[in-house]
């Protein structure tokens, strides 16, 4: 064999691995997968690329971060608190805000970030609801999205708690609140939570381990585990033209997509990073460290759990006593109607296949005005988080609008029960009336608006024909039977 023929020694390297791991096979097979091209798959890459701009600034914030409660006095150049005995938690969020270089602008950018991390992921999880790309064979990675959707928002909940300043001390409050709300074993979970009495001496520290510990290293699985899953069952597609069950239209994984997402990840985090440094969020040096007997004015937690808030506020102060034990309702029936709502967002998927009695696989998606239950269902649920989210608020919305904060309660309790009700049905009736409209499409072409009259000197509008595919766009779905009814 002459030198020529020789292998190189990349060559050699790479023939090593792929005889022990399969490597060319693997690649060859999942660097060319196919993926469709369309503006709405783009939330799911802002949900990871903000993930992993979260654990790069939260690495960096733990260099500095001194998750205890024990008291000091603070000496440094936030000059309104020095003097004011305070947490190690909170001295140290000063520090990392005034006296570490880049401090200030990495705490900015790990909050915002977590905001557009669970923002990305309801966004997201609308798409594939109203598109129905939770169907089978997607459920599993449905619950893995949900999961993480579920942990991102106590994540949230533990990262915003860690300062001890006086919001987020109103916000244990609150949670403490919740927890003694819960019968016979309300005391406990409180007394197991916290290391003791409200607001105990453990509380930052035993956050600090699961934000930057338990609940990231869930989380992280979750996401290569959901991420193989999209790579495992092929990408989901609107209908159109050559597109159906069997196969997959788009870009190649390698290079074009990743190209594209490369490029799309510091969009995002151009994008954070300009939110962080022009808009401030979280300024603890306003609120002033906690004090057991302080409440912050107008105190509100981030959006995502402003509706479990809202659920206590609006419900109505009652307490029944039995067997010796007072329940307080008003508290405890919202700590058990917050999971039920997550749980039924959870569990949808096989709801639907049960009610619909459909075990087909499903890799087409669905336009929603052709699923108008499902999209009136969708529409109803988001009125009612809306509702609950001002019913968070209502001190601060009764204060804006100089209105008696009783009327704002009463008007969000009867809108959290009427509202839902009236957005499904009028939802429900606008995607039926859009499918007549695009039924009256597919028939008569498109109006374009040129008025012709006729030798007998009747006037009528020109329509133009449509092309075949938006005919295709237009007409591959399974009409409701209540439609087909109608136009018999």
């Amino acid at each position: 064999m002459s030198a020529r023929e020789l292998p190189g020694r990349g060559e050699r390297v790479a023939d090593w691995f792929d005889g022990r791991l399969g490597t060319h096979s693997l690649g060859r097979k999942y660097l060319r997968k196919v993926f469709p091209d369309h503006w709405s798959f783009l939330l799911g890459e802002i949900c990871l690329y903000s993930f992993v701009v979260l654990i790069l600034t939260g690495v960096y914030l733990t260099f500095f971060f001194h998750p205890s409660m024990n008291e000091v006095t603070y000496h440094g150049s936030y000059l309104p608190l020095n003097g004011v005995r305070m947490s190690e938690a909170y001295a140290s969020t000063l520090d990392i805000s005034f006296d570490v270089r880049g401090g200030l602008l990495m705490r900015q950018v790990h909050h915002w970030a977590a905001l557009v991390f669970v923002a990305g992921m309801l966004t997201h999880m609308m798409r594939h609801f109203f598109t129905g790309s939770f169907r089978k064979p997607r459920e599993v990675n449905w619950l893995f999205g949900w999961t993480l959707l579920f942990l991102g928002m106590f994540e949230g909940l533990f990262g915003y708690s860690l300062p001890d300043d006086l919001l987020s001390g109103t916000g244990l409050r609150f949670v403490n609140g919740a927890l003694l709300s819960v019968p016979i074993v309300g005391t406990y979970l409180s007394m197991f939570l916290f290391g003791g009495e409200f607001p105990g001496d453990d509380i930052v520290a035993r956050f600090y381990s699961l934000h930057i510990l338990v609940v990231p290293g869930i989380m992280a699985a979750l996401v290569v585990a959901h991420v193989l899953l999209v790579f495992y069952h092929k990408h989901t597609q609107f209908a159109g033209p050559g597109r159906s069950e069997r196969n997959v239209i788009g870009a190649p994984f390698m290079p074009v997509y990743m190209a594209k997402a490369g490029g799309f990840f510091f969009l995002v985090f151009g994008a954070l990073a300009l939110m962080a440094a022009v808009a401030t969020i979280n300024p603890v040096w306003s609120y002033g460290p906690f004090r057991a007997d302080q409440v912050s004015t107008g105190a509100q937690p981030d959006w995502y759990l402003g509706f479990a808030e809202g659920l206590v506020r609006i419900m109505p102060g009652w307490e029944i006593t039995l067997w010796g034990h007072t329940l307080v309702l008003g508290v405890l029936i919202p700590v058990v109607v917050f999971p039920l709502l997550l749980v039924l967002i959870g569990v949808y998927p096989f709801v639907e296949a049960r009610v619909t009695r459909d075990r087909r696989e499903h890799h087409l998606l669905d336009r929603p005005r052709n699923r108008p239950v499902r999209t009136g269902l969708g529409a109803a649920w988001i009125s009612l988080y809306l509702i609950l989210l001002a019913g968070g608020g209502n001190d601060i919305v009764a204060t804006r609008l100089h209105l008696s904060i009783n009327t704002v309660t009463w008007a969000i309790r009867i809108a959290a029960l009427v509202v839902p009700v009236a957005v499904f049905v009028v939802t429900r009736r606008i995607c039926l009336g859009l499918q007549l409209r695009d039924r009256q499409r597919v028939l008569h072409g498109r109006e374009t608006g040129v008025i012709k009259r006729l030798p007998h000197g009747e006037y009528i509008e020109v329509h133009e024909p449509l092309s075949q595919a938006q005919l295709h766009t237009l007409t591959a779905h399974e009409r409701p039977g209540e439609l087909v009814e109608h136009e018999r």
